[in-house]
């Protein structure tokens, strides 16, 4: 049996409740992390890092929830991946997948190892080299969008046309300091598996990694995730409900680098964070989730978003795995 889903007023005080708890974690983590990057050589996190979070859920009934720093600007980065892989599912079907495959890949996310000792074909959509193959797919096709806005547009339509901000530092930083993911690029066309000349991938690649939203919007942009009407019995609707439960399981398995068998058990819902310190989680059928804090862990993902989502699943009791019997 699902858990019902909270009225606006009672919701409202459970993302209080969220802050608040992780608010008070924050210290201990820091400390954490301090002596984690001690002992890895590494340069300690800023204490200020620790100090910011924000939370924001978007719910089937169309009420938008947050609290915290839920209004604080981020470049969603990876979290790109998930609305890249919708576009071009949508435009390919179950062509895509010869492509690339949806197995966790067990190796750091930019690994070219992997991807030569898979002949060119990425593990999954949401490691460097499977979603530069998806901007491979998307810099080819047509429309109004052009090459490289087509993850622009699909976000702007999400949120309701409303204006979305691109980071230019990020695009810039990230264009310039792209040498690894064109050494993937590369290394795929040398199987034949992108089909593009490598620098408009990466034009494109960039610009979906430099949007920069805050938690209120990337709560709202997930909310195609969650959507299943069952009254909705047109093919369109049917498709959309098909693809979302294909991207849901990708995230599921692959969404959080190494760290998403934690996250899974932790929390147990399908989620794609980014180095951003943005994570957004989808509860099927009940709500889309964002959550913000810039810290990062060792396995890339934010120490205070994953430990907000934790909280706010033990509280609502939002599970992919069924809810808890008392």
């Amino acid at each position: 049996m699902k858990p019902p889903l909270p009225e606006t007023d009672r919701l409202k005080s459970i993302l209080d409740a969220v802050v608040e708890e992780v608010r008070d974690a924050a210290p201990r983590l820091h400390a954490q992390a301090v002596d984690e990057a001690q002992a890895a050589g590494q340069p300690a996190p800023r204490k200020g890092d620790f100090d910011r979070f924000g939370i924001a859920v978007f719910t089937r009934d169309g009420d938008l929830v947050s609290a915290g720093n839920a209004g604080m600007l981020f470049p969603i980065q990876s979290i790109s991946k998930v609305f890249a892989l919708e576009v071009a599912l949508e435009a390919l079907g179950e062509s895509l997948w010869q492509r690339l495959g949806r197995e966790p890949s067990g190796d750091p996310f930019n690994s070219i190892i992997d991807l030569e000792r898979c002949k060119g074909i990425p593990r999954n959509p949401f490691i460097n080299a499977g979603a530069l193959v998806i901007c491979d797919v998307l810099v080819g096709l047509g429309g109004a969008s052009g090459p490289n806005d087509h993850v622009v547009d699909f976000v702007r339509r999400q949120i309701g046309g409303e204006r979305l901000a691109i980071d230019g530092e990020v695009e810039a930083s990230d264009r310039e300091g792209g040498h690894l993911n064109r050494s993937l690029m590369s290394m795929a066309k040398h199987h034949g598996n992108l089909h593009h000349e490598v620098e408009a991938v990466m034009d494109a690649y960039v610009r979906q990694c430099a949007i920069a939203m805050d938690c209120r919007g990337l709560a709202k942009a997930g909310r195609f995730l969650m959507h299943d009407d069952p009254r909705d019995s047109r093919e369109p609707g049917i498709a959309a409900s098909r693809r979302a439960r294909r991207v849901l399981a990708v995230m599921m398995l692959c969404g959080l680098y190494d760290g998403a068998g934690d996250f899974a058990y932790r929390v147990g819902l399908p989620a794609k964070s980014g180095v951003g310190g943005g994570i957004l989680a989808i509860a099927p059928h009940r709500a889309s989730v964002a959550v913000w804090s810039p810290a990062l862990d060792p396995t890339g993902n934010s120490h205070l978003g994953v430990l907000g989502l934790e909280s706010l699943a033990r509280r609502t009791d939002w599970s992919v795995f069924g809810a808890a019997r008392d």
